[in-house]
Parts: structure tokens; C-alpha cells; sequence
């Protein structure tokens, strides 16, 4: 989404312009830009590179995994809280590849930012696309676990396996149409001291939609969700939080909480002092975007400690993945017995 920070400190002096600052399009986006004047220093070093590094590393091969897990859990019991997580990681995969890989890495650190303009475009598209899925999703697990707690009645009529893969598909599809605009998403890198209209405008639609109008969601139903589950306890009910309720609690917790210092240090930038003049914000914002991304790689280790049933399928996935490594080759001319001979039978007789 257009994640800033990717550049490092051995940058050249000049790069290609990703966006333009303005809303009207002119001769200037198909020539260089210019380095800023003054640029603040990038005290951080390579750390960000081996962080991302690590994070895409560890992170991709776990959301692979806990796809594959979740894919099972849901083909086994097609209940809709399963489908929704399968949505939710496979959002995160795309992130690790799209910001983390193609954005951080690729293009920050080993191209420089030596990118056409146009392919930064479109990758700005995904991106934000991609974020917008994950927090839309998350959404509608907590609308569908607020439903199953207080309206159980409507939830156990309304709820089936096609009903969400429709849900799931118009987010998909919504995220991706909310993701063009942002294909003029310029950087605060190139941010002037005073941003443009339409700079500004998708800054503020960038924190509406990812961050204050879904955490807003969050509180609302949480507080309904922790306001049931209270009265159960004083009515004399015991208040079982199931899995899926504790999972979906951790899961929004977790994302205000990593997005916060990215969301409140871009404004910052934009209403108090640019990134790009001052090395205290230059460093708070690479800090960020860190924490930030490492939303993507928590999930895993989540949905282990709470749930078992998940912990008990990721471990029939490693050894299904494993099982066949292990088998020995049988050589040439001989076939392996499809099943074995219990004792007692005689040679050759199989069950």
C-alpha cells in the first residue's frame, strides 16, 4: 500500500518519481525527480532490510502452512468462522509478497527504487487492495461471531458454507475496486510540505478504511460480545468464550495495536513535521511500517494457543508433507504389499 520507508542509505541521487504530487497529470511523471533537498537521514541502516528479510522468511512458509490447515478445517466442518481465517491468511500472504517482498525488499532495497513509475502504480493497487481485504475480512468475522453470540437464532438460519464464500467474494471484489484510486497514492517521500488536495484526500481514506472506521467496528461489537458474555455470568450461565470468539478478540486486539504507531506517525508527518526533513519522524515511521507488518506473521502462533483442534491439524499437515520423504524407494522389479498382514492369516491373504 504504498508502505513508506523502503529506502536505505546508500539511495542514489536520483530516483524515478513513483506518484505524482498533485491531482492533474503533466509532463513531469515520465522524467526523474530530483533528490529532496536536505533529506533526513536514514539512522536505521540495514536493520529494516534484515527485519523484512526474517519476516518474509519465517512469516510466508507459517501463512502457507496455516492456510493449508485451515483449508482442511473448513472442508471438514463448513462452518463459516474457518472460511473467514482462510480469507484472512490468504490477505496475509498476499501482503508478505506484494509490501514485504515486492515493495521492501525488491524494490527498496535491492533496486533502490530504480522502478518504471507505472509498474509502482499498479503495485499500489494491489497493495492497498490487499489491506483493505485483510481488515474487511476481520470484519466479517466479527460481524458473524457477534450474530452466532447474540442473535443465535438468526445465525443458525442465515449461516451456511455459500452464503460466506459470497460475503468473502464481494469484499475481494470491493477491496479490489477500492484499491484503484490509490494507484495516485504518492509516497511521503515526495510528500511537499504542503500535500496536495487529492494527496491528502487519499491519505484520509487510507486511515478511514484500514484503521478508524474497522476499529470503530471492532469496539462496537467486542463490547456487545464482552457485554453478553458478562450477563451470562451474573444470570448464573457460565460464560464459555468459545475458540472462534477468543480467536477473533486476539485477532483485533493484535491489529489496533500494530497499527497504531503507523497511523498516528503519518499524521504526524502530515500536520506536524514531513518524514522526509526530520530524522526523528524518518526512524518513528521505519519503526512503524515494522510493527505494522508483523500483523501478518502473529496469526499463526494465535490460533495455536488457543485452539487445539487447529494445533493437532497443523501437525497432520507437516506429517502428511512429511510422511512421503521418508518412504523408501523400492527398487526396480519389486511392488510394495497396499496393505499389511495382520498375524494370523495365511501368506498372501490380506484384509
Amino acid at each position: 500500500m504504498g508502505l513508506e520507508g523502503r529506502e536505505t542509505a546508500g539511495q542514489p541521487r536520483v530516483t524515478l518519481l513513483p506518484t505524482p504530487n498533485g491531482s492533474g497529470l503533466s509532463q513531469e511523471f515520465e522524467s526523474h525527480w530530483p533528490e529532496i533537498p536536505d533529506r533526513s537521514p536514514c539512522v536505521a541502516g540495514v536493520i529494516p532490510v534484515i527485519y523484512y528479510s526474517v519476516l518474509l522468511g519465517l512469516g510466508l512458509p507459517v501463512s502457507l502452512l496455516t492456510a493449508v490447515a485451515l483449508g482442511r478445517l473448513a472442508t471438514r466442518t463448513r462452518k463459516p468462522s474457518y472460511y473467514y481465517l482462510l480469507a484472512l491468511t490468504a490477505s496475509d500472504i498476499i501482503i508478505q509478497v506484494v509490501i514485504v517482498f515486492a515493495g521492501f525488499l525488491l524494490q527498496g532495497a535491492l533496486l533502490a527504487r530504480q522502478v518504471p513509475q507505472v509498474v509502482v502504480r499498479m503495485a499500489n493497487i494491489l497493495e492497498f487492495a490487499a489491506n483493505h481485504a485483510s481488515v474487511w475480512i476481520a470484519i466479517l468475522l466479527t460481524v458473524d461471531r457477534y450474530t452466532a453470540l447474540c442473535h443465535p437464532l438468526h445465525h443458525r438460519a442465515a449461516s451456511s458454507p455459500g452464503r460466506t464464500r459470497r460475503a468473502i467474494a464481494a469484499v475481494l471484489s470491493a477491496a479490489l475496486l477500492t484499491g484503484i484510486p490509490f494507484y495516485w497514492w504518492l509516497d511521503v517521500w515526495r510528500d511537499a510540505d504542503s500535500p496536495s488536495t487529492l494527496d491528502e484526500v487519499l491519505k484520509w481514506a487510507h486511515f478511514l478504511t484500514v484503521y478508524f472506521i474497522p476499529c470503530g467496528v471492532f469496539l462496537v461489537t467486542n463490547s456487545a460480545i464482552i457485554h453478553r458474555l458478562r450477563r451470562r455470568g451474573q444470570s448464573g450461565l457460565q460464560p464459555q468464550v468459545g475458540k472462534s470468539t477468543a480467536i477473533l478478540l486476539g485477532i483485533t486486539t493484535l491489529f489496533t495495536l500494530l497499527w497504531a504507531p503507523r497511523v498516528f506517525v503519518m499524521l504526524y508527518h502530515m500536520y506536524v513535521a514531513p518524514v522526509h526533513r526530520d530524522w526523528r519522524v524518518h526512524l518513528a515511521l521505519d519503526v512503524a511500517n515494522m510493527v505494522a507488518m508483523l500483523n501478518t506473521a502473529v496469526n499463526f502462533g494465535l490460533y495455536c494457543f488457543v485452539s487445539k483442534t487447529f494445533w493437532v491439524t497443523v501437525r497432520q499437515v507437516i506429517h502428511d508433507a512429511y510422511l512421503p520423504c521418508t518412504l523408501a524407494p523400492q527398487p526396480e522389479g519389486m511392488a510394495a504389499k497396499p496393505v499389511m498382514e495382520p498375524p494370523g492369516l495365511p501368506k498372501g491373504a490380506e484384509v
